[in-house]
C-alpha cells in the first residue's frame, strides 16, 4: 500500500494549529510528520501531544523549517503573513503541497507567494470551508444578476482576537461580488465609514466588522434594492470544520501541477 502523505503543522501551539494537528492524527488519509512554532516559543523541543495536554505522540516540536519541510508531503499553515510568505518558499523548494488559511496579506505577499506557486502547489483561501465557498460562488451569481439599483453590503463577525478586518472570508465575497459586476474590488471597496461620509457611492461593496468573545465566524451579503433585500448567510459553529476542509486541500493537492489555486478549485465549483 503507498504511503500516506505526511504533513507539518505550523503555528502548532495556536487554536488552529492545534486543531489542524489533531485533525491530520484523526485521519486515515494522512499523517503528521512535524510541528512547527516560531523561535523561542516555549514549546520547542516538547512532544506535541504532551505539550497540547494529551498523550506523546512522537512529534517534537522544532522551530526549523528546513528539517521539518523536508519530509514533508503537505504543509498546513494558519500563521501570519510574514511567516507564510517564507514558509511559502521553503514549500517549494521541498516540493510540498502549501495549504495557505492565513489571511491579512497585501500585495507584496502575494507577489512573493505566486512566485513560489511556480514550482509548487499552493492552495491560498481566506475560510476552507465547503459551506462558505458555495456561499462566494452563490454571490457571484446573485450580482451577475442584479444590477446597481441594488446595494451591496457584507458584514462579518468574529472573535475579540481576531486582528485584521474586514476577514479574508468578507473579501473572497468581495471579490465573488466585484467579478459578478465585472468590475474589481480595489475600485468598488467601501470599508471606512465613520462620521460625516456623505450618502452611499452608487455601486460600491460595503464592508463591516464585528469582533467580540468566541465567534468563529459569521457571514451575510446583503443586496438591497428598493422594497426588498436578499440575504446570503453562513454561521460557522466549530473550528474543526476549517481544519477539515484544510486537510482536503492537502491531499487534493498531492501530484497537481505547480500553481495557485483555491477551494473553488478543490471542491469543483470553479
Amino acid at each position: 500500500m503507498t504511503q500516506v502523505p505526511g504533513i507539518v503543522v505550523t503555528g502548532a501551539s495556536g487554536r488552529m494549529g492545534q486543531m489542524l494537528a489533531r485533525t491530520v492524527m484523526d485521519s486515515d488519509a494522512a499523517r503528521l510528520v512535524g510541528a512547527l512554532e516560531r523561535e523561542g516559543h516555549d514549546w520547542i523541543g516538547r512532544d506535541l501531544g504532551e505539550a497540547m495536554g494529551g498523550a506523546p505522540c512522537g512529534i517534537t516540536v522544532t522551530d526549523d523549517p528546513l528539517e521539518a519541510f523536508a519530509k514533508a508531503q503537505g504543509v498546513l499553515d494558519f500563521t501570519a503573513p510574514e511567516a507564510s510568505v517564507r514558509f511559502a518558499g521553503i514549500a517549494a523548494q521541498a516540493r510540498a503541497v502549501h495549504v495557505i488559511g492565513t489571511t491579512g496579506f497585501e500585495p507584496e505577499h502575494l507577489e512573493k507567494i505566486a512566485a513560489a506557486a511556480r514550482h509548487a502547489v499552493i492552495v491560498r483561501a481566506g475560510n476552507m470551508s465547503l459551506g462558505v465557498n458555495l456561499l462566494v460562488k452563490l454571490t457571484r451569481m446573485v450580482a451577475a444578476a442584479l444590477d446597481e439599483e441594488f446595494d451591496i453590503e457584507i458584514v462579518e463577525a468574529h472573535h475579540n482576537r481576531k486582528v485584521d478586518a474586514p476577514s479574508g472570508t468578507a473579501l473572497m465575497l468581495g471579490e465573488a461580488a466585484a467579478e459578478g459586476r465585472g468590475t474589481l474590488l480595489d475600485k468598488a471597496r467601501d470599508s471606512g465609514r465613520d462620521g460625516l461620509t456623505g450618502a452611499r457611492e452608487r455601486g460600491a461593496i460595503g464592508f463591516a466588522a464585528l469582533r467580540g468573545g468566541d465567534i468563529v465566524g459569521e457571514h451575510d451579503v446583503m443586496f438591497v434594492g428598493e422594497g426588498e433585500r436578499i440575504v446570503l448567510r453562513h454561521v460557522a459553529t466549530d473550528r474543526a470544520l476549517f481544519a477539515r476542509g484544510a486537510l482536503r486541500a492537502v491531499l487534493w493537492g498531492q501530484g497537481r501541477k505547480p500553481g495557485e489555486y483555491d477551494m473553488q478549485d478543490v471542491l469543483g465549483l470553479t
